[in-house]
């Protein structure tokens, strides 16, 4: 198939990548000149094991194309994605300007039937705004005879493992109205799900309801965990073993249980947010998206609190050590870190910090411009360490997990270490000469 895809942020990407891979025509489309041209060159605005690769490999292989041209894409396309970002406002409903703006364009230059794809995290009702729109601009043209069907193909990538999330999917929502174009996604599906995996053919607006759903309920039990660490800690208790005691039950499952500094990203955050407004717009309170979001909101600041009673007033001019500015491994995103949260609070406090991350420091330093002269970037873990009177671990890289503990202890003023992600043991910290402090182990008196 010839497939369009209007977005190359990570959703497009790694879509068109994948695609591509499925050996397809896929154009990718971006209104960025400068952009295009680099993706062009095999040079990629983001991070993502596999990725650049593959959009490499795909290029040479002519099955790959980006460009700026709109009405060149859509020529003979039997598919266009709508990929572009849906961004939260500051009341945190989803911004679906550039989401209407691709399907105005698409109904001002389509000329053959066509199959529009609603990829992008969009809420409830989006495709009846899109259909309507795509539908206004061919009356306009005097082309109302050309059909064509909006789709809701909500996307379930996990960043750092998206590759994988795409080609070997859990299972592919689809959300059509129309049989004839499900029948067309699910053709164009059936290589990555293959026998193993389902492709789940709804409605359109159940579809665009799964999204917001799924990430919600993963959130949920985020700030389910974080909440009952808290508890921990004040008790005496330790997570760790609460959660293998809870994750062992059948019913409930280890994955999403792991206490920590919050979650972050560019998806749960935004689609909690966007899910309580939905229900506003609807007339229903979603009480439980509400707490989950204010439990995370709080979380975020639970390191920093732990920092700012260790030190209390003495933390002027301390310099703290950060390990990790992603909101995960693997990736190089650090919308909503919690990391990016401490620093602020810790740079208010007075705390001057020197960062580390293995692919984030550009995106950190863009990210925390306000904090330019309290923040300096290392440009290796250890480095980072030097005079430190404390070090922050956020993001569970695989370099941090198993560090040299006695250069880390040669090159730091004060042995002190504050870890966001429970990557280390109390107890053979203690040992190594360091005082300690993690989430739901007991440790924060």
């Amino acid at each position: 198939m010839k497939i369009a895809i209007v977005g190359t942020g990570y959703v497009g990407l790694v879509t068109g990548a994948c695609l591509a891979e499925g050996r397809n025509s896929v154009w990718c489309v971006d209104k960025d000149e400068q952009k295009v041209h680099k993706l062009q060159s095999g040079i990629l605005p983001i991070y993502e094991p596999g990725l650049e690769e593959l959009v490499i490999k795909n290029g040479k292989a002519g099955r790959l194309y980006f460009t700026t041209d709109l009405q060149k894409s859509l020529e003979k396309a039997e598919i266009v994605f709508i990929t572009v970002g849906t961004p939260p406002r500051p009341d945190g409903a989803a911004d679906l300007a550039q989401v209407y703006d691709v399907a105005r364009q698409i109904g001002q230059l389509i000329d053959h039937d066509i199959i529009v794809v609603d990829k992008s995290t969009v809420p409830v009702g989006t495709a009846e705004i899109v259909q309507r729109m795509i539908q206004h601009e061919l009356d306009a043209r005097g082309q109302n005879y050309l059909h064509f069907d909006v789709v809701s193909n909500p996307e379930f990538l996990k960043e750092g493992d998206a590759i994988k999330d795409f080609i070997h999917p859990d299972r592919v929502v689809i959300g059509a109205d129309n049989a004839k174009a499900a029948d067309m996604m699910r053709q164009l599906y059936q290589p990555f799900a293959g026998k193993q995996h389902p492709i789940i053919v709804i409605d359109v607006k159940s579809a665009e309801v799964t999204k917001y759903a799924a990430n919600a309920m993963l959130a949920s039990r985020i700030s389910f965990i974080n909440e009952i660490a808290r508890l921990c800690d004040k008790a005496g208790a330790d997570i760790v073993s609460v959660r293998y005691g809870i994750g062992t039950d059948s019913r409930i499952g280890m994955q999403f249980l792991s206490a920590g500094a919050g979650y972050g990203g560019s998806c749960f955050p935004k689609d909690v947010k966007e899910l309580i407004q939905t229900g506003k717009r609807y007339g229903v309170e979603m009480e439980m998206a509400q707490v989950v979001d204010n439990v995370n909101q709080r979380q975020k600041c639970y390191l920093a609190e732990m920092i700012g009673r260790h030190f209390g007033k003495n933390i002027v001019r301390k310099k703290i050590a950060v390990w990790g500015l992603a909101f995960k491994p693997q990736t190089d995103d650090v919308r909503e870190a919690p990391a990016a949260e401490t620093i602020k609070a810790l740079v208010q406090m007075g705390a001057v910090v020197a960062a580390y991350d293995p692919v984030a420091n550009d995106q950190a330093r863009e990210f925390l411009a306000d904090c330019a002269e309290q923040v300096e970037y290392a440009d290796n873990m250890m480095t980072a360490l030097d005079d430190a009177d404390a070090l922050v671990l956020f993001t569970e890289w695989r370099e941090f997990c198993q560090p040299d503990f006695s250069e880390l202890k040669r090159r730091m003023r004060q042995h002190i270490i504050f870890d966001g992600r429970n990557q280390y043991e109390p107890k053979q910290m203690t040992e190594l000469g360091f005082k300690y402090y993690c989430i739901g182990r007991g440790y924060y008196v």
